[in-house]
This record gives structure tokens, sequence and C-alpha cells, in this order.
């Protein structure tokens, strides 16, 4: 999966004059830090949260980038994982609430603390805190952040929800983009796009999303790891199609896996692996990931093949490369890795050309939100077009590197039309040589089995992500 990196956000201009002693915003330039004083740890793991979450929504930063730089281990790092993913999964739905129920004006809130009534609404509706002590530690975390003035305007706005939750949600949950939590833009997108679906795709969205593993198989077969797994106390799920796909209750640590540090198993959502069984790659192939970073589907590609095809990794940053070599050591696979924009072949290419070519292009990631909720509130309806021809570009260079009788399989993990169906549609006008093969080869995969071109899968079919796939042949 490729997510395409959202632009920081302009910083928010200072306001002044309204006369209360609730926090202001901070001057332009002054983001949000992490919480650095001594408090009690539940207070200090939501304030910590509240800092997290006001730098996605007002820096434009990645919460898994951020979490990556997270120091807290244990109960407190779990905690705090939770209470921003699910505040900025429900933030749309949680910012209406709020401004409802604040005397000030949201906007003209501190960021941070703005973000603080945000998780601890969050803790109320979801019911997964008991309700005086995400209260009180919210109230808490407010003099964490540095804010003891405000202590009591907190206590005053989720004391209030308490009393009015049922009218209050009536209220914002009349309008489908605020109940389900996603921006009105995306709605509108989603329900042009996919007029049958669009509400499930909504609500699936917000689902915690399950654990899927990819087995191995020059290691194990599927059966046997499914039977480790069974008999270490797991519930075991096959997938309909993926074939080396195993779903896992409950979901744990990855390094607690059966032979995991062997590369005996990885983790991959099963309609991610859909992509190696779609390029269906034989030993001997020349093979070219054009968008490799980090590695899952180079790697399934060489397992599928017990190592025989050869694969060239690609990808234009050389930092994200790292991931891919990780991977391959720990599988125990070779893979050549490469440097460079597939968009200008001239950089890297060796002048030969590739049996089968996988481009897993950059994209708006709006299929796999429940994985990263973050999109919600990163991803602008101007990205879109952007990114589509930015799609377009990346096709017509890697189609030149494909063999007459060669296989290009394009793939996203967005569930727009713009980035899909509309770059192939256009692709198959201009480029006669290109053939799609896409409807017989998908015949049995879950999800919408559209008129085409290619096959979008969309969120929660068969309990995977959203991804959307072509299939093309260069029959000249």
């Amino acid at each position: 999966m490729r997510r395409a990196v959202a632009r920081p956000r302009a910083a928010r201009r200072p306001t002044r004059g309204h006369g209360c002693r609730v926090p202001e915003c901070p001057p332009a330039g002054r983001g949000p830090a992490r919480v650095t004083v001594r408090a009690p740890t539940a207070a200090r793991v939501r304030a910590d949260a509240a800092v997290l979450v006001a730098t996605v929504v007002d820096e434009g930063r990645s919460l898994d980038e951020l979490l990556a730089a997270d120091r807290d281990e244990g109960s407190a790092r779990g905690l705090k994982r939770s209470l921003a993913y699910g505040t900025l999964r429900w933030h749309y739905r949680l910012a209406a609430l709020l401004q409802r129920l604040s005397s000030r004006s949201p906007a003209r809130l501190d960021p941070r603390l703005r973000a603080l009534l945000e998780v601890g609404l969050f803790q109320l509706v979801s019911g997964e805190t008991a309700p005086h002590a995400a209260v009180a530690e919210t109230v808490e975390a407010a003099r964490v952040l540095g804010h003891p003035h405000a202590a009591g305007f907190v206590n005053a706005v989720l004391r209030r929800y308490q009393r009015e939750h049922a009218g209050l949600a009536a209220a914002v949950d009349a309008d489908l983009a605020t109940r389900t939590a996603h921006p009105p833009w995306f709605v509108e997108a989603l329900r042009r796009d996919r007029p049958d679906d669009f509400v499930a795709v909504l609500e699936a969205n917000n689902g915690h999303p399950p654990l899927w593993l990819r087995v191995n198989r020059m290691r194990a077969t599927v059966d046997e790891y499914a039977a480790e797994l069974g008999a270490a106390g797991f519930q075991v799920h096959r997938h309909p199609v993926a074939r080396e796909a195993l779903r896992i209750e409950p979901a744990v640590d990855v390094r607690e896996l059966p032979g995991f540090a062997e590369g005996r198993v990885s983790v991959q959502d099963a309609t991610a692996q859909l992509a190696a069984e779609l390029l269906d790659a034989r030993p001997g192939d020349r093979v070219l990931d054009a968008c490799a970073a980090p590695g899952g589907k180079t790697c399934h590609l060489l397992e599928r093949t017990d190592g025989a095809c050869h694969v060239t990794a690609l990808d234009v940053s050389e930092g994200r490369l790292e991931r891919v070599r990780q991977n391959l050591r720990r599988l125990g696979l070779e893979a050549d890795v490469r440097a460079g924009d597939a968009a200008d072949p001239a950089g890297w290419w060796d002048g030969r050309p590739y049996d089968r070519i996988l481009l897993d292009v950059p994209c708006s990631a709006t299929g796999v939100i429940r994985r990263h909720p973050d999109i919600k509130v990163l991803r602008r309806a101007g990205d879109v077009p952007e990114l589509a021809q930015r799609q377009r570009r990346l096709l017509d260079a890697a189609w030149r590197l494909l063999v007459p009788g060669g296989t290009l399989v394009y793939a996203s993990c967005s569930v727009l039309r713009a980035e899909n169906e509309a770059v192939i549609e256009g692709f198959l006008a201009a480029t006669p040589s290109a053939s799609d093969r896409t409807a017989e080869r998908t015949g049995a995969w879950p999800g919408v089995a559209d008129a085409g071109p290619g096959r979008p899968v969309l969120p929660g079919a068969a309990d995977g992500d959203g991804f959307y796939y072509a299939c093309l042949v260069r029959t000249d």
C-alpha cells in the first residue's frame, strides 16, 4: 500500500479579544509538542494523546509517524494509541458535538485543549472508560498541558455531554457525514462513485481492522501454520481467494506469532495479497515492483515462486527501501533493491524489459481508513486530481518497460474512481497495445463486480481493506 504524503498545513492564525481565560490558539509556528512534565500516568497519557491528535489535525502530520517516535511502553503506550486512533476515527463527529457543547468557539481554542476535549468526549461516547474516570483524568490532563485555568471549562463541557447526550446525538447524526465522521467532500465523492455501496463503506471505515497474516509457503504450508496457530489458542479464518492469508483472533504483537522472527509468516492485509495472485509471476520471470516500499508485495511475489523469479524492488525513497531490505532479510529472500523514480526510468533502468510489472501507485489511501483513521483528516479533495495525474504518468512510464505479451497490474488502496477506473479508462483509450483482462481473472473475488475497467474491492469485503486492481496485458 502506498499512501501519498500529506502536505503540512499552514499554522493557524492567533485570535484575540474574546475575553475568556480559556487558552487561545498559540502564535503561528508554535506547534504542539509532546508533554514532558511529570504527572500521574492516566492524566499524562490523555494529555499525550491530545498532543498527538492536535499535531495531526493542525499540522498535517501522520499518526503512524508520530507514534513511531513514542517512548512509552506497556499499558500507557497502548492506552495512548487507543485514544489517539479512536479520537481521530471519530474526529468529525466529536468536533460537531464540541461545537454544540462549548460556550467558546472551538476554532479559537488552543489546539491541544480542543483536542483534549475531543479525547474526553471520545471516552464518554465509546464507553471504553468509566465515565467518572474519563472526566476526572481529562480535567487533570488540562493541568498537565499547562492550562490549569481551563480545568473548570473542560469539566463543564464533559458534564454537559453526560446530561444532554441523547439530544446531542440526534442533532449531529441527522447529517450522514457527521454521523459516520467523514469529511463532506469524501462522502459526496463516494456517493457519486459507489452509489449502491457508499454507506456500507463509510460504516466499514469506522470498524477496527482485523489482523491478517501471510504464510510464507517456502517455510510452511498454510494448513500447517493454521494448525499451529489453533494449537496456540488462536481462532483462525481463511480468505475465499487469497490462498496464503489467515485472519487470527485475538490480535497480538507480531513478535508473539510463532515463527515470525524466522520468516515463516508476515502481516499483510488479505486484499493486499491479491496483488500477487493477480500478477501470477512464474519462476524465471523478470518482475518489477515499481513502488515497492515497505516490501510486502515484493516478498509475496518471491514466496509464491520459491524465490525463483527475479524481482527489481524500486522505490523513490531510499529511506523507505530500508524497510524492504529488512523484510527480505527476515524472510531469507533476495531482490534487486533500487532507489529510483518509476516515472523516470532513465535514471535506473538497465534497458531490459520486464515480463511482469506491479504498479502499486501512491494514492489517497481512502480504502484503508479503518487502519489509518488520520487519512480522514489529512486528505483533501484537491489532492485527488493531483494524484490521478501522477498515477497516469507512472502507468505510461511503466508500460514502456513491459515485454510484448507481458502483464502489468495497476493497484491502489483508494476507493475513488478518479484514481482507479478513470485512470485506466484514459490509459486504455490512448494505448492500443493494452488489453484489460481483469474480469476474466477475478470472477471469484469478493466485493463489487463493476462493469470495469479493473476491479474494486471495497473496504469490509471478506473483512479486507479497500483496493482497486486492473490487470493489463500488452498485446503488440
